[in-house]
């Protein structure tokens, strides 16, 4: 998945450790990371991609994942595009990023061009895609490939909260989607840090008992090209290239780990104009100018509606 997974499971109304539920939570992991991924060719994810029928048979699996992505797609208004994996191989994200240090934000930033919000693409292929959830079957235009990107993500982090319903708490962490449950956890909520995209101290840490939480940004994937330039994986659909919208990270909360990643990413897409969207369940978002602004319940708990932090930027 291109992440770190990590999974907090406390004990159960039976006598037992969470070592059993823990095990159950891995295997689907496992199964995630082995099926959704466009980076490994034996992938049930890659093999669609490169299906010549427009009619598929898929696993319940995968067909959640592409109901997931559509919807996505939908809500986002088209900003959240699973079809733009030409466009993400054109820019140099043709294989996974996992291990690999992360150009400078701050010099990313120097060179960037003129801020814009993204808008969503004329052609819009995602539209186009169907599923048949009766007869398990994925409908597109041949050869039409898809990315799991974050939807895979949140998609994961409800699924292993499934698998946790019984704990007394849990959260899983999937590579910064949270999702968080339990009537411990409700009691005593867990403390998230938000950490600081340019490297520096945490901007804060806010305290989540139950429901979702995730954090996009364009600093933990961003790469120098061979001309020098600069780009980064989230991608505006209107322009094929890397959005620069002003702002640079974006942590919503929401009930669900994938309505929470499909929020910030929504948002971080959308730009400045956009960040009144975190105030149904509240968020934080941080513009490019280290101006950091708290939206919703978030801002209610805080004396500090907006802040600015020093961060690394030159």
């Amino acid at each position: 998945m291109g992440c770190d997974v990590r999974v907090l499971a406390g004990p159960s109304g039976r006598d037992d450790d969470g070592s059993t539920a823990a095990a159950r939570v891995r295997d689907l992991i496992e199964t995630f990371d082995s099926e959704l991924s466009r980076f490994k060719p034996q992938s049930e994810l890659s093999k669609l991609n490169s299906a010549a029928e427009s009619e598929v048979s898929v696993s319940p699996l995968l067909l959640s994942l592409v109901e997931a992505a559509i919807w996505a797609a939908r809500t986002s208004g088209g900003l959240i595009d699973p079809t733009v994996i030409d466009q993400l191989e054109r820019i140099g994200y043709a294989d996974s990023l996992s291990g690999a240090t992360p150009a400078s934000l701050a010099d990313a930033l120097e060179q960037a061009p003129a801020r814009r919000q993204a808008r969503a693409s004329l052609a819009s292929r995602w539209k186009s895609i169907s599923t048949n959830p009766d007869s398990l079957k994925i409908i597109r235009e041949p050869r039409t490939r898809l990315d799991s990107g974050g939807v895979g993500k949140g998609l994961a982090a409800d699924a292993a909260a499934v698998l946790l319903a019984d704990r007394s708490r849990f959260c899983v962490s999937a590579g910064g989607d949270l999702r968080i449950g339990g009537p411990d956890a409700a009691k005593n909520p867990y403390p998230v840090t938000i950490e600081d995209p340019f490297g520096g101290e945490p901007l804060t840490t806010i305290k989540v008992g139950s429901g979702a939480l995730a954090t996009s940004g364009i600093g933990s994937r961003i790469w120098q090209r061979e001309d020098g330039s600069y780009a980064h994986h989230l991608i505006d659909p209107s322009t094929g290239d890397s959005a620069w919208t002003g702002l640079i990270q974006v942590t919503a909360l929401a009930p669900t780990a994938l309505e929470a990643e499909t929020l910030s990413k929504r948002v971080l897409l959308g730009g400045p104009q956009a960040v009144g969207l975190l105030d149904r369940f509240g968020g934080i978002a941080v513009h490019d100018d280290c101006k950091v602004e708290l939206f919703g319940s978030l801002a209610q708990d805080s004396p500090r509606l907006g802040f600015s932090f020093a961060g690394a930027r030159r």
